[in-house]
């Protein structure tokens, strides 16, 4: 078996010095005057819509796009008057067009200049359609320059530049409307409002409803009685851009386990490490109770079952001492101290307001903790248009604190839909999001139905988590029992991604890129991804942390920081005939900062990774075939970006097939290969600045052959600094680190 390597070298960073091109109507497209018109007509209705609406001193209109549009197709001529119009979005949804496709919906918060500026250019345009081209354009003729070059812009009041945006705008538009958002319930409510330029607070004291900082989760977000709700429902619907219960029951399926109770000890805890849990409260009375740190945040005014600490109990045996539990699952991971906060209890419902704010509190009182647990999961099913509330909180916190979180993936009751959703909070983005399969590796009768926001890979992955052909042991207040669920698959990947990162020393995003790398390997996405994620992970640390002999597998860290970073001097063994006899895959994960209220458009930064030889035109032949940054090929669809290149998603994956026909690739003029990152803002807030990625790359030898020692030798020829990833040496710098120092 061959060690992983850790390799260190220096990335370059350049800015994107490309500048868009001119505006394109997209092949086989044309927009007539009749399309511009209705357009204005929309624009007219919302000026009248708005001046009935006093409450807020803009407008928030909505754009329906006839697509899933990409940020270079979303409008830019439309709304542009003071500063772009990208830069006025608000908030961002899908809905089905009129074929049921999915379709932007995207709001923007304008002004009366805006819509006035926009009616104005529109109108010009309309007149160059009729006066110049019959009143309809087709895309062979727009995009011709030297026909639109001829015409004398300035007779018809539009710059040349302006009427091509317009005419653009027009095509991706279907219409411009009110998107109102009904939000009544008979319990309270966790609110999300547009960003109208104004506080939230002064703008729900106009309509009658006066809230304090107490109700206040961000600048954005408000808990709202039933009342509340009611006059906001009745007076300013249009504020609302999205709205869950507050008050979820989070809990572990009702399965039935068996009592099976056995005395059991375990020795003292020393210099294990230490892991957070976020869970419903811990019974102190077990047998590995001084390995558990517990503290109560719950009100000692609620009504407690002794059942209530079942969960919470559980979850902390597997990631204590599972594998003395079950022998057969034994991961090599030793035993990890616990550092547990009981948040909620099972036999009753939890504000989700109040558990962000405890959640919230616990991570910023305990920095030194970096791996934490959180099994609970809502039995309400996630929105197919916003992250949740509790999601979006773990996604802030692991962008603030240099955290990670593994979730469970939820569970759902015997009695339940076969394709129930995952409940909040497992639609984290940034978190380690984890299902379970069964002893066969098949789907347990338990699972939940992941996807998020239509195309995020959620769960992450998956391992095994008990099910009817075969139970786990663990711990409740009664003693071992059996028992199965996603709960207890999120303990055991806990468990390895805090030896990764405490005991191996990686960061967290080449522990978390291992992970997910190990589930994937050399396969495709498995069909069942819905359920079980990129793959299941490997059960034992030495089948992450080590490779077949004909493998070279290395980590590598970096920042991204501009367009573009990169590093060019990747020197890949070559065989006798001076190629590369290598099969390549690689997974790249980073943690984003995300916005809420943007909707399905949650994450703010995209890291996009391009890894193979070097072309003679100086860029690099990614192993996937990926040109999206290719300024020269324009014909990939923002769909088909999300879906085949995982656009937007936080966890990146390529890979090469595996193929008995396959021969080793030539050596191009430049022999090395590359590596590049590109960013992407959604936003345009400098989101791509400083943000840390770990990519994990792993060579198959075509022929069988072992050629690491050749590898490292070329890296140390390159100025590489390269280490392999002993992990007794590993385990021996932890142990004497973690030794108290006496001091005469």
């Amino acid at each position: 078996m061959n060690e992983i390597l850790s390799i260190k070298g220096k990335f370059d960073h350049i800015s994107n010095r490309s500048r868009p091109g001119s505006p394109k109507l997209p092949n086989g497209a044309k927009v007539s005057s009749k399309k511009l018109q209705k357009l204005i007509y929309d624009l007219q209705r919302m000026e009248q819509y708005w001046k009935k609406h006093k409450e807020i001193p803009g407008m928030l209109i909505s754009v329906f796009y006839i697509k899933i549009a990409a940020k270079s197709n979303r409008i830019s001529g439309f709304f542009s008057k003071s500063k772009a119009s990208n830069e006025k979005i608000v908030g961002a949804k899908f809905g089905p067009d009129n074929k049921g496709k999915d379709r932007h919906i995207i709001t923007y918060n304008v002004n009366a200049e805006d819509v006035q500026d926009s009616i104005k250019h529109a109108s010009n345009a309309i007149n160059i359609l009729e006066n110049q081209f019959g009143n309809e354009i087709d895309y062979k003729t727009f995009n011709d320059d030297k026909t639109i070059n001829k015409l004398d812009f300035n007779s018809f009041d539009i710059s040349r530049t302006m009427f091509k945006k317009i005419i653009v705008d027009a095509w991706f538009v279907e219409k411009f409307d009110i998107d109102e958002s009904t939000v009544s319930g008979s319990d309270y409510r966790i609110v999300t409002f547009y960003n109208t330029g104004r506080e939230i607070k002064h703008v729900l004291k106009n309509i009658g409803i006066n809230i304090n900082n107490d109700q206040m989760l961000d600048e954005q977000t408000v808990r709202l009685s039933e009342n509340d709700l009611k006059l906001l429902d009745e007076r300013a619907p249009y504020l609302t851009a999205m709205s869950a219960d507050d008050l979820s029951k989070y809990t572990s399926a009702d399965f039935g386990i068996k009592d099976s109770f056995q005395n059991k000890t375990v020795p003292a805890p020393t210099t294990e490490p230490v892991v957070g849990v976020i869970d419903t409260p811990f019974d102190t009375n077990v047998y590995f109770s001084d390995w558990v740190d517990y503290e109560d945040r719950i009100d000692p005014n609620i009504p407690r079952e002794t059942s209530d600490g079942n969960h919470g109990t559980c979850v902390d045996s597997i990631i204590v001492d599972g594998p003395s539990l079950n022998p057969e699952l034994d991961d090599g991971c030793g035993r990890f101290r616990i550092k547990h906060f009981g948040v909620a209890l099972s036999s009753s419902r939890t504000s989700s307001f109040t558990l962000i704010k405890k959640i919230e509190s616990i991570i910023r009182e305990n920095q030194d903790i970096k791996v934490w647990n959180i099994s609970l999961g809502s039995e309400t099913e996630v929105n197919k248009n916003f992250i949740s509330a509790e999601g979006a909180a773990l996604d802030k916190l692991q962008v603030e604190y240099n955290v990670i979180f593994v979730v469970s993936a939820t569970n759902k009751r015997a009695d339940e839909s076969e394709n129930k959703r995952i409940g909040a909070p497992a639609d984290s983005i940034n978190s380690i999001v984890v299902g379970a399969v069964d002893k066969d590796n098949n789907v347990p009768s338990y699972s939940r139905k992941g996807g998020v926001l239509s195309f995020f890979i959620k769960p992450d992955i998956s391992c095994f988590g008990g099910d009817t052909n075969g139970y786990m042991k663990v711990v409740d207040s009664y003693g071992q029992i059996d028992d199965r669920g996603t709960s207890f698959s999120a303990a055991w990947i806990t468990r390895k991604l805090a030896y990764l990162i405490e005991v191996i020393g990686l960061s967290r995003e080449v522990a978390k890129a291992l992970i997910i790398d190990s589930a994937y390997g050399w396969g495709v996405l498995p069909k069942n991804h819905n359920y079980i994620g990129n793959g299941i992970v490997p059960r034992n640390i030495k089948d992450i942390l080590e490779t077949q002999n004909d493998e070279i597998r290395f980590v590598i860290q970096g920042i991204s920081d501009k367009w573009n970073t990169y590093n060019y001097n990747l020197p890949i063994p070559t065989d006798k005939d001076n190629k590369y006899p290598f099969f390549a895959r690689a997974t790249m994960c980073y943690f984003s900062k995300c916005t809420r209220a943007q909707g399905v458009d949650y994450t703010n930064t995209e890291l996009d990774l391009y890894l193979g030889r070097i072309k003679d035109n100086g860029n690099v032949d990614s192993i996937n075939e990926n040109h999206q940054s290719d300024l020269t090929d324009t014909h990939i669809s923002e769909e088909d970006a999300r879906n085949n290149f995982r656009k937007w998603d936080t966890v990146k994956h390529i890979n090469q097939t595996v193929k008995a026909s396959a021969r080793p690739k030539k050596v191009y003029k430049n022999p090395m290969w590359g590596i590049n990152v590109k960013s992407k803002d959604r936003l345009g807030h400098n989101n791509r600045k400083n943000i840390p990625f770990g990519i994990v790359v792993t060579l198959k030898e075509m022929n069988g052959e072992n050629r690491i020692d050749d590898f490292i030798q070329r890296l140390n020829l390159r100025g590489w600094i390269v280490s392999k990833i002993d992990v007794q040496e590993r385990i021996n710098v932890y142990n004497q680190a973690e030794q108290d120092i006496e001091w005469e």
